[in-house]
């Protein structure tokens, strides 16, 4: 990403791109974030994060999008027919 995006930016770009990668790849709340930061040495709150996450994860996905292989729009269901007590019922699974 181009440095221009972090001018004036307190913390490094690396710590930046680093926090909102891990709370948009894994499920971890922004206080989680604040906690791993906290460990390695920085001291960070949730609405930092929150922040960095609204205004990067935009410019981030757009980059993003054009190397990502192209998906199809067909999915598949699975139907599975049970008997219970006499009656048929069907189970769907998307």
């Amino acid at each position: 990403m181009s440095q221009y995006l972090f001018k004036y930016k307190h913390f490094q770009s690396e710590i930046i791109l680093l926090c909102v990668r891990w709370y948009l790849k894994y499920p971890l709340s922004y206080r989680m974030l604040v906690e791993m930061m906290q460990e390695r040495g920085l001291k960070l709150t949730h609405t930092t994060i929150m922040r960095w996450v609204h205004q990067y994860s935009p410019i981030i996905d757009k980059r993003i999008r054009k190397h990502l292989k192209p998906t199809n729009d067909s999915w598949h269901m699975d139907e599975t027919y049970l008997r219970i007590k006499g009656k048929t019922h069907i189970y769907i699974e998307q």
